[in-house]
């Protein structure tokens, strides 16, 4: 029943996709200065973009509904109904691969001006596929999908199935990197929030899809099922009307919303998606009110709701193939069209500091780990619980730490800045990551959520004891492996020409950013980390290892300063900034900020230890007094009385 919904869905999606693509994008490739490549290249790509979407949301709804929707039995083997959605993912990802194939080839055809049949050629279609970046990111979903479709078939455990869940949502990022919004003006607020969109509908349709199909088949836990995902569609609902606006906002005026043929069906969009919001969650309150009436009654109140959906999904396909009013005519700037906006002036502390470029993804991470964190304090505090001020005060800064060197001054310039970069890079993963160790998050989260108790299915408590105790988790935080990825991430990126390649495309500067954060928590976990770690170090492993690291981060600022060579010369040169006109001068003072900045860890490292060790040495000094007090000081009595024996020339008692 829920297979024959998901295809009616899936065909209505393409008639809407297919109907207003032929009103809004008829003018398309005049504009564009292209020429038309047919009918069935322009109504074939919507119709096969709708066909790969919505096989992707149902792998992953079907992966997020395994994963952290159906209870895995104890042995961490997944349950009958997990095993079964996995099944349904493994399918979805099969046709998801199908559709990324043809789009690969629709995608080049619609870019060349050619009809579909004239790339399908082998020698040709590599080579577009080589010149084109668009139709190499539907070839890198492909394999990913491929891979998800066999993996689906062998996975058995709940661990795996989180994995390829992970990788579920990673086969999205190609096509959002170099899709409509990556190009042009602003396109790191478009490309941004189009994550946030994106993510938010896969999860919110897919997981409704997973849903139904569970309650189709008369599944375990269905009460339980249906309030977690609920939870989920609020928050994607949240996600996906925020950041639905941010990108329309983006792309097209507000004078123009109501006058433009973009305007109106971003307008239809929005129409859709907040019925969808407010139908959704009253028919849900309903569904979870009559779970007891069976199954049935959900499949029947989630059946309109999945048709909405997935016309929405064709919407989104025709609004994807519609040229906004901003690039109609507009001719962005050198710096706009690489970085997404202009570099007037040159970088100050002031403007460092308060020229403010909201970071989407990492500005967000900031103020999202903030709050949740201040939630949870809270919620200890309300049930009478202490928590440090000290940790809450080392969590914000580094939370405020990210704030400033993504969303500030610092954040926007340095995509076209070396040694602002390096700034940001310091900030990232030498300060940010030792500040948020010592919030002790995970002690924080582990208080907060209550065990679920025997008999009862896993919740989040377990799900992060299960992280925590994972062999990834134990294998990134062994000393040598944390200490390899942390100073080897430097010259590896610096040195070896990624830098070169990855500065010219946006989505590298968030993996770099994710990369120095991630790493940098890593390293300084198991060194001042309050949580304990999967591999405990003694005292002075713990000093060894923030010693060990610091002759290679100094070498690698003398060779920044010391080199002949600009790193990334070719995309800074064509920045061409007024007022950048000694490209090896700025990279040198940013070696110099790496160099000098190798001190402020330390300085963060050593405080922290010598804190912790005076605390250790009190606890274990109020521990000895307690037992004193509990045995009238036993021990001390027996050694003042064999000091007195020995003065008095007694023979001491062997035992």
């Amino acid at each position: 029943m829920v297979g024959v919904l998901v295809a009616t869905a899936g065909v209505l999606a393409a008639l809407v996709a297919a109907a207003l693509t032929a009103v809004s994008a008829s003018d398309a490739y005049t504009i564009y200065g292209l020429p038309d490549p047919g009918p069935v290249t322009h109504y074939g790509l919507p119709v096969v973009r709708v066909l790969a979407e919505s096989a992707a949301v149902v792998c992953i709804g079907s992966l997020l509904l395994a994963a952290f929707g159906i209870p895995a039995k104890r042995s961490g083997a997944l349950a009958a109904d997990g095993y079964a959605a996995v099944r349904a993912a493994g399918w979805a990802a099969g046709v998801w691969c199908v559709g990324a194939v043809l789009m690969v080839a629709f995608t080049a055809a619609d870019a060349t001006g050619r009809p579909v049949h004239e790339v399908l050629d082998t020698e040709v279609l590599f080579g577009l596929i080589d010149a084109l970046e668009e139709a190499k990111a539907w070839t890198l979903t492909a394999l990913i999908a491929f891979v998800l479709a066999l993996a689906c078939r062998v996975v058995l455990s709940w661990g795996w199935t989180t994995v390829l869940f992970a990788g579920s949502l990673a086969a999205l990022f190609p096509v959002i990197a170099t899709g409509h919004s990556a190009s042009g003006g602003a396109h790191d607020i478009a490309t941004n929030s189009l994550l946030f969109h994106l993510f938010g509908a896969a999860l919110w349709v897919g997981g409704l899809v997973a849903l139904l199909a569970h309650a189709a088949r008369r599944g375990a836990h269905l009460g339980l099922v249906t309030r977690r995902y609920s939870a989920i569609a609020l928050v994607c609902w949240i996600a996906l009307a925020l950041s639905g606006v941010i990108n329309a906002l983006v792309r097209v005026p507000l004078a123009d919303v109501f006058t433009t043929t973009y305007g109106l069906l971003v307008l239809l969009k929005i129409a859709g998606l907040l019925a969808l919001g407010a139908f959704g969650y009253f028919q849900r309150r309903r569904a979870v009110a009559r779970i007891d009436e069976g199954s049935g009654s959900l499949v029947r109140l989630g059946a309109v709701e999945v048709l909405v959906m997935f016309a929405t999904i064709g919407v989104a396909v025709a609004l994807g193939r519609t040229p906004p009013p901003s690039e109609i005519g507009a001719v962005p700037g050198k710096t706009e069209l690489l970085i997404g906006y202009p570099l007037d002036a040159p970088p100050t502390l002031l403007r460092l500091l308060f020229d403010v470029r909201f970071d989407l993804v990492y500005g967000t991470l900031a103020l999202a780990l903030a709050v949740l964190y201040l939630v949870g304090v809270r919620r200890l505090r309300a049930r009478g619980d202490a928590w440090p001020v000290g940790r809450t005060v080392a969590w914000l800064c580094g939370c405020a730490t990210i704030l400033v060197a993504t969303s500030a001054g610092v954040g926007k310039y340095a995509p076209g800045v070396f040694s602002v970069h390096m700034g940001q890079h310091m900030l990232m993963s030498m300060l940010a990551p030792p500040l948020l160790v010592l919030g002790g998050p995970t002690s924080l989260a582990l208080r907060v959520f209550k065990p679920a108790g025997k008999g009862r299915p896993p919740g989040v408590r377990e799900w992060l004891l299960a992280f925590l105790h994972s062999p990834l988790t134990r294998v990134l935080t062994n000393p040598i492996i944390a200490l390899v990825l942390f100073v080897g991430s430097f010259y590896a990126l610096y040195f070896s020409g990624l830098f070169d390649i990855a500065l010219s495309q946006h989505w590298a500067h968030l993996a770099m950013n994710a990369h120095f954060l991630l790493v940098g928590y890593v390293f300084y976990w198991p060194v001042i980390g309050v949580d304990p770690a999967p591999r405990p170090l003694p005292a002075l492993g713990k000093v060894g290892m923030v010693f060990a690291s610091m002759p290679f981060h100094a070498f690698f600022g003398i060779a920044l300063m010391m080199s002949s060579t600009v790193i990334g010369a070719n995309f800074y040169r064509s920045l061409d900034l007024p007022w950048m006109t000694d490209l090896l001068a700025d990279q040198r003072l940013g070696g110099g900020l790496a160099w000098a900045s190798g001190e402020v860890p330390l300085i963060v490292v050593m405080l922290a230890l010598l804190i912790q060790w005076s605390r250790a040495d009190n606890r274990a000094a109020r521990r000895m007094d307690r037992k004193a007090d509990a045995d009238g000081d036993a021990d001390l009595t027996a050694y003042n009385e064999m000091l007195k024996r020995m003065a008095e020339g007694e023979p001491r008692q062997e035992r």
